[in-house]
């Protein structure tokens, strides 16, 4: 089983109609992660805090629509944390958060995942607001020293980053625990601070990481590995819509991959392999870019595309 943690959000979104100059769309990027593997048909569990309001509701209604195990899931009276969204003329998504005293933030530590996880997916604002964090940062170091497979997508918010230092040395402290490393070139040029990426990438792997995923956009996407940059795949052309969603649903493909082939340790992947696993990434994202909001494909989705 796959667990992804962090936060639930409403992403107000320009709307189609002018009427509605903005429409909801239930997204958070763990949540998308979840939704996006359990869709693939990988078991998956979503673990968070989410309001009892209605957009809650509808949250946790859309998970088990997915198939994903709400079991992990925490409830309280707190508001559901919003995004407005605005997109540029390449489709791409830029966010204005609302978390003040939000329900996601306020997440436990809830012990021991259980015995049949095999994956832990964590990241985004999860990683960064308190006291939620410091409960993410809790299970990712406990799950990590009994054998789950790790994977972290920063997904950094920089308007969200108080302190940035501060921040980059708390990212520094979690990479001994991360076998999977995933995050945009932007977020991966932002962390590195002035260093070339793959000299960052290289310092990230020889802090306890097996394998970084870099998605380029357009230029598809690569891994880095011990061996240096091993595989890549190309975007696949597809007429997009918006962005939204699309590194969830590569980080939930790539968890959904690594499950199926029973792979618990990125570093015992070779070339060729990788080759798979990102060639399956790209399609599954492809297909999220095609239509609006973070709408992940089902496998029989992803098994027509192909």
């Amino acid at each position: 089983m796959i667990v992804s943690g962090g936060e639930a959000l409403v992403d107000l979104v320009p709307a189609e109609s002018t009427v509605d100059l903005l429409a909801p769309r239930l997204g958070g990027g763990p949540y998308n992660v979840a939704l996006a593997s359990a869709r693939l048909g990988v078991p998956t569990a979503f673990l968070s805090r989410i309001s009892t309001d209605r957009f809650g509701d509808a949250l946790v209604e859309r998970l088990e629509a997915s198939n994903v195990d709400t079991s992990l899931l925490q409830r309280g009276p707190e508001p559901t944390t919003l995004a407005v969204v605005a997109l540029d003329e390449n489709s791409s998504a830029r966010y204005s958060f609302y978390t003040e005293g939000t329900a996601d933030r306020l997440v436990t530590d809830p012990g021991p995942l259980p015995e049949h996880t095999t994956a832990l997916s964590l990241g985004t604002l999860g990683m960064v607001l308190e006291p939620g964090a410091s409960a993410y940062e809790a299970v990712l170091r406990r799950e990590s020293e009994r054998g789950v497979l790790t994977a972290l997508d920063p997904n950094i918010r920089a308007d969200m980053i108080t302190d940035a230092v501060a921040y980059r040395a708390r990212f520094a402290s979690w990479l001994p625990y991360v076998r999977l490393l995933k995050l945009s070139m932007d977020d991966a040029e932002w962390l590195a601070e002035g260093a070339g990426v793959l000299e960052a990438a290289k310092g990230w792997l020889d802090a306890g990481v097996e394998a970084v995923v870099l998605t380029k956009g357009g230029d598809g996407l690569s891994v880095v590995t011990a061996d240096g940059e091993v595989a890549s795949a190309p975007t696949v052309p597809v007429d997009v819509v918006d962005t939204i969603g699309a590194g969830d649903t590569v980080q939930g493909a790539l968890l959904a991959w690594l499950v199926q082939q029973d792979t618990q340790r990125p570093s015992d992947l070779e070339p060729a392999d990788w080759g798979q696993a990102l060639g399956y990434a790209a399609r599954a994202a492809a297909i999220t870019v095609s239509r609006s909001g973070a709408e992940p494909p089902t496998a029989d989705e992803l098994a027509q595309f192909l």
